[in-house]
Order: structure tokens, then sequence, then C-alpha cells
């Protein structure tokens, strides 16, 4: 029988909740395309913490909305840039880290464009369900940045040299089904049927047995989990130091002036 959704602890970015042995994460700022603040980086990692420890069997991530995710929101950068940057170098690592630790089955539920660090990411998670719609991109290079998410290892890992290229240096956009081909998303969904398929797919893979998946996905990380972690302190590190430079800080200030003329 279907349990009844349960709201989980009081977010002001995200919806949680678990029904059917699934811990649902739902990005919550529609209005802004669902991009991450400051507040959603910390509550992302206490809503995973909630998960790791509870009793379902899989957790998903999704976006409310026509986004998914559309990266960091730069208005972290608006005010107070040379403090936010100094900090957000252990910000990120601690975000990124949460992915790379996490004991069970991840799932993200792609409903609509991924953007920046929403793509990165999805090399960590488990499997990856996209709308035909969707479209992911990457544009670190236009920003005067540098990739983040273990994705400098996951992507070429993935996908090849060639195509992680593309994407990571050069901005690339790329739909659900160019992803699908590059091994970036496991399957691709029509955009009408997406979230009943998808919902059904994940019903019937949460009746599974929970430890027995959780002790898996262990196992098959853990092979490469000192890597990643490794990987992750490095482009953290980098990120921040590039950020103080006069060609990020150029290119932040152009996006802003851009962005007031619209």
């Amino acid at each position: 029988m279907a349990s009844s959704a349960q709201s989980k602890g009081k977010y002001e970015t995200l919806l949680v909740t678990t029904e059917d042995k699934i811990t649902k994460i739902i990005l919550n700022r529609p209005d802004k395309k669902n991009a991450i603040n400051l507040v959603m980086y910390g509550e992302i990692m206490r809503a995973l913490e909630e998960a790791a420890k509870d009793d379902s069997t899989l957790t998903v991530i999704t976006g409310r909305g026509d986004y998914y995710c559309s990266g960091n929101d730069l208005n972290n950068f608006a005010e107070n840039l040379q403090e936010v940057l100094k900090n957000s170098g252990e910000l990120l690592k601690n975000f990124v880290s949460h992915f790379i630790d996490f004991p069970k089955p991840l799932v993200a539920v792609v409903n609509g464009p991924a953007i920046g660090i929403a793509v990165t990411l999805l090399g960590l998670f488990d499997l990856v369900f996209a709308s035909d719609k969707v479209v992911f991109q990457t544009p670190f290079s236009l920003l005067g940045q540098t990739p983040e998410g273990c994705s400098t290892y996951t992507f070429p890992k993935i996908m090849g040299p060639i195509k992680a290229n593309e994407m990571l240096l050069f901005n690339k956009r790329m739909t659900a089904n160019e992803a699908r081909t590059q091994g970036l998303v496991t399957e691709v969904f029509a955009d009408s049927t997406f979230q009943q398929e998808v919902w059904t797919r994940l019903k019937a893979y949460a009746n599974l047995p929970r430890n027995s998946l959780a002790l898996s996905k262990q196992l098959m990380r853990s092979v490469e989990k000192e890597k990643l972690h490794a990987v992750n302190s490095r482009e953290c590190d980098q990120l921040v130091e590039i950020c103080f430079s006069d060609e990020c800080m150029n290119a932040i200030t152009s996006f802003f002036q851009k962005k007031s003329k619209l």
C-alpha cells in the first residue's frame, strides 16, 4: 500500500517529502529558475543528511516549475563579493562531498533546463532521468570560472575527453538525447508523459531490498571515493583562486550589466 506523503522539516528553498519509500527533494525557487543561493546550499546538505538516515530506499532530486536548476544564483556575488568568495571554497567542497558520500541510490529527475553545477553534479548520481525538452549547459568559461562537482574527472570518464571538452571548456549546449547518447543521462522520456513514466519506474525500484541497494551502491562508490574527494578539493581550490582574478570579476560584472538592461 502506498504511504501518504510526509513533509520533512522546514525549508525556505526546498520541498522535502517521503512517500512510497522515496524521499523527494524538490528545488523550490521556481521564480528564480531554481538557482542555488547560499540558503539553498545549506538546505540541500541538510536534506541529504536527513535522507541518508531515514527509512526510504531512494532519494530523488528534482525541480519545481519549468527548470530543474539554473545553477548558481549569481546574486550570491552581488554584495560582499570578496567575503563570499573567501568562504565559498569550503562551502562548495562540503556541498559536493555530500553527493560523493551519500549512501543510498540518488536519482536526478531532470524536469527542465539544467545549467552549471546542476549539470556537473550529475556524474555523482546513480540514475539520471530527463525530459526530452531538457538542455544541459556548463558555461564556465563564459563567466571566467572553472568546473566543479568532480566533473573534470567524471565527465571525461563518462563521455570521453573530446565531448567533455566541448561541454566544460567550450560551453556546448547538449540536448537530453545527446546527453543520453554520451552516457550522462540514463533515459529520456517524452515531456508529455515524463512525470508519469519516471515515477512509475522509481516506485518499482523503491520496492527492491533497501539494504541490498545501499550496500551495493557503497561498494561501487568505494572504488573511487578517495579519488572523487581529491578531485573535489582541487576543483574548489582552483575555482576560488580564479574567482579572485580580474578575468572572472570582469565576466561577472558584465553578466550583471547585461541582466540590468533586460
